[in-house]
């Protein structure tokens, strides 16, 4: 039985309704399910993350050869079906729930196909968790943002944000018409590897809160841009003029500047803001890893 032809079945069976909130579109394409578990090299001494698990039609290819999978599925009409359906393998563990609710640890692999609604969530809690990779399909669009050139239309938050925690690349397309429903849109396949930053700045606070504020007015120069960051201080209007006009590259525009020259600007208001003593002890402590990272980046 083809994979769509099984999705309805089940859908009949189970009474469920694809929920466009959710953003429910199921994989039933064969092929591009192969694809992605072979991008992960699955092996039999890996932990792999599924979010999203749906029907598990990707949870049971993975089971075949992975040591375990966690799936995390949201829908509990979906969970009764995935434990049905699952429930002769005893390497499947199937959490009902928020994946980023949920206390999940262990795992070394991602493989998922998440709904499109929390592509950009999802992203940045994987991006402050230790694992070896992650194979994701993500929409076409927002892929593109993940490795943006810089001055593109593309290029913004996400892009900085995911070139400081991880290397993407960009492996495959999966055609709208491989989900059922169709979606809009066509998907991409995305590899996911976390390292180290590729530069060093005194405080990752600042320096995402300065890349949130300066690409929410992403076509004005630097010392335009910088000002309501500036204003939460309560600096002096004179001297908030003072301290934007002295930053590096205040000329430009943030889709204009790299990542490392923004944490150079990042630095330097850090710099200004503790001569100024306006800064507490949380953010004038240096180099402490951004725990609110995740928080304060989601929806970009």
């Amino acid at each position: 039985m083809s994979l769509l032809k099984e999705t309805k079945r089940l859908l009949r069976y189970y009474r469920i309704i694809p929920k466009k909130r959710l953003g429910q579109n199921f994989l039933i394409d064969e092929d591009a399910i192969y694809k992605m578990i072979d991008y992960a090299s699955i092996n039999g001494e890996d932990v792999i993350l599924e979010v999203g698990a749906g029907f598990g039609f990707i949870t049971e290819r993975m089971a075949r050869n992975a040591g375990r999978v966690i799936a995390v599925e949201i829908d509990g009409r979906l969970v009764r079906a995935l434990r049905k359906r699952l429930g002769a393998y005893n390497n499947v563990e199937i959490l009902h729930g928020d994946v980023m609710r949920i206390d999940i640890t262990g795992f070394n692999k991602v493989v998922s196909t998440p709904p499109y609604s929390i592509s950009s969530p999802l992203h940045f809690w994987l991006l402050n968790r230790e694992f070896e990779l992650a194979i994701l399909s993500f929409q076409e669009e927002f892929a593109r943002r993940l490795v943006a050139p810089m001055g593109s239309r593309n290029y913004g938050r996400l892009t900085i944000a995911t070139y400081y925690r991880a290397d993407v690349e960009i492996l495959d397309t999966i055609p709208k018409e491989a989900f059922w429903p169709t979606p809009k849109v066509d998907s991409l396949i995305v590899r996911l590897r976390p390292k180290r930053p590729p530069f060093k700045v005194e405080n990752e606070k600042i320096f995402f809160d300065v890349v949130r504020a300066i690409f929410t007015q992403r076509n004005r120069k630097i010392r335009n841009a910088i000002k309501p960051f500036l204003g939460r201080f309560r600096i002096p209007n004179d001297e908030m003029r003072r301290i934007a006009d002295s930053l590096p590259f205040s000329n430009r525009r943030p889709r204009e500047l790299s990542p490392e020259e923004i944490g150079l600007i990042s630095d330097c208001i850090l710099e200004k803001l503790e001569r100024l003593n306006l800064l507490n002890g949380k953010l004038k402590a240096r180099n402490d890893h951004y725990e609110n990272f995740y928080h304060s980046t989601i929806g970009v």
